[in-house]
C-alpha cells in the first residue's frame, strides 16, 4: 500500500486539482475510433458539472494511437496519457491506470470503441453517492454476432455455478468504482488478473445498471479469440475450487467404470461360454485412463502455471511515457508496478 501511496502522492504534484471522478480508457490500436471517443468524452466534461480527469492507456499499439494521445495531452490538461513499453493486454493496461488515479471519489472504466457509453457516468456516479461502492454495467442487450452473444451468456452463466465467489451475469470491465475499491484492488498481487472477478472479490455494496451494448463506433475488434479464451480461464482458474475438483470426480468415475467393466466381463466369463477381446480390453483401458490422466495433468498445470509467474515478481507493466497537465514526467520519475 505504501508503494501505491508513493505514486498517488507523486501524480498529485502534476495536477493543479484533485479531480472527483477519474476517466481511465485502455486503447490498443484504436486510430480509427479515436477521434469519436474524444469527442464524446469532451462534450461529457464540458457538460458535467463534475471534476473530471481522464487517463488514456496505450497498450503498446503499432498505429497512431499513441501520437494522438500525446498531442492531445500537450493542448488539454483534462487528459493526461500513459504509454506502456509494450503490449501487456487489456486487463494490465487497466492496472497500470488504477495503479496511477488521483480521484477523492470514484474512477470509470470504459473501453475505447464507445461500446461502453460514457455519457452513463452521471446516473452511475448517482447510485455511487448513495452509498455504493461498485456500480456495475450490466449488458442487457449487445450488438454482436449471434454465436460470440451465445458464448458470451454461456459462459457468464458457468462462472456463476462453479466461482467461489457471486460474480454478476453479463457485466464486463465497465463499471465505476469508489476511491476506496480502487486502493483494494491495487493492493491485490494477481498476476493472471480478472477485474471483474476481482472487483466482486472485494465486496462492499454493489449494484447493476442495466444497458443496451451499442455496435463499435469504427475499426475492428482488438480482442482476439485466444485472448478471450486467455481470459475466461483467468476468470476460472482465478475463482473457481471446481476445475481441481473436476479432477477427483473424473479420477473417482473413470476408477468406477473399470471396476464396472471388470465385474462385467468377469460375469459374462463364468456365466457363459462369451470370452473377452483381451486386445480391445487393454485399448479401452489405457485410452481411458490415458485421456483422465492427461486432462488431469491440464488442469494442475493451468494453476501451476499462475504460480509460476506469479512468484517471478516482475513488473505487471512498464510504462514507457506519462503526460500529465501537458507535462511529460521524466523517465526517472516513473515507476513501474511491482509486487
Amino acid at each position: 500500500m505504501a508503494q501505491f501511496n508513493r505514486i498517488g502522492s507523486f501524480s498529485l504534484n502534476f495536477i493543479m486539482m484533485i479531480p472527483e471522478i477519474n476517466i481511465i480508457i485502455p486503447l490498443y490500436n484504436e486510430e480509427q475510433v479515436f477521434p469519436l471517443l474524444i469527442k464524446r468524452i469532451s462534450k461529457l466534461l464540458d457538460q458535467s458539472t463534475l471534476s473530471i480527469s481522464v487517463l488514456l492507456v496505450d497498450d503498446g499499439s503499432s498505429d497512431a494511437t499513441a501520437v494522438l494521445m500525446k498531442q492531445l495531452s500537450f493542448i488539454d490538461a483534462r487528459f493526461s496519457s500513459m504509454i506502456l513499453s509494450r503490449n501487456f493486454g487489456h486487463q494490465l493496461a487497466l492496472t497500470a491506470a488504477l495503479s496511477r488515479v488521483n480521484a477523492s471519489e470514484a474512477v470509470l472504466i470504459i473501453d475505447g470503441d464507445l461500446q461502453d457509453p460514457p455519457e452513463m457516468l452521471e446516473d452511475m456516479f448517482t447510485l455511487c453517492k448513495e452509498g455504493y461502492d461498485v456500480v456495475y454495467a450490466v449488458r442487457e442487450t449487445r450488438k454482436e454476432g449471434f454465436f460470440k452473444v451465445g458464448f458470451y451468456k454461456l459462459f457468464y452463466r458457468i462462472l456463476q455455478k462453479i466461482a467461489s465467489i457471486d460474480i454478476p451475469l453479463d457485466s464486463g470491465d465497465f463499471s465505476l468504482l469508489s476511491r476506496r475499491v480502487v486502493d483494494v484492488l491495487n493492493d491485490m498481487p494477481e498476476e493472471s488478473r480478472y477485474l471483474r472477478g476481482m472487483r466482486s472479490w472485494v465486496g462492499f455494496k454493489q449494484i447493476g445498471y442495466k444497458y443496451s451494448r451499442p455496435d463499435r463506433q469504427a475499426g475492428n475488434t482488438q480482442y482476439s479469440l485466444i485472448q478471450l479464451l486467455k481470459l475466461a480461464m483467468n476468470g476460472v482458474f482465478n475463482f473457481s475450487e471446481f476445475p481441481i475438483k473436476f479432477i477427483t470426480f473424473l479420477g473417482v468415475s473413470t476408477m468406477s467404470i473399470g471396476v464396472i467393466y471388470f465385474i462385467i466381463t468377469l460375469i459374462k466369463r463364468f456365466s457363459s461360454d462369451y470370452v473377452p477381446d483381451g486386445f480391445t480390453a487393454i485399448v479401452f483401458l489405457i485410452i481411458l485412463f490415458g485421456g483422465v490422466q492427461l486432462i488431469s495433468i491440464g488442469i494442475i498445470g493451468e494453476y501451476l502455471i499462475r504460480v509460476f509467474f506469479q512468484v517471478k515478481k516482475r513488473p505487471l507493466f512498464i510504462i514507457k511515457e506519462l503526460i500529465v497537465d501537458k507535462k511529460e514526467v521524466k523517465k526517472k520519475d516513473i515507476e513501474s508496478r511491482l509486487f
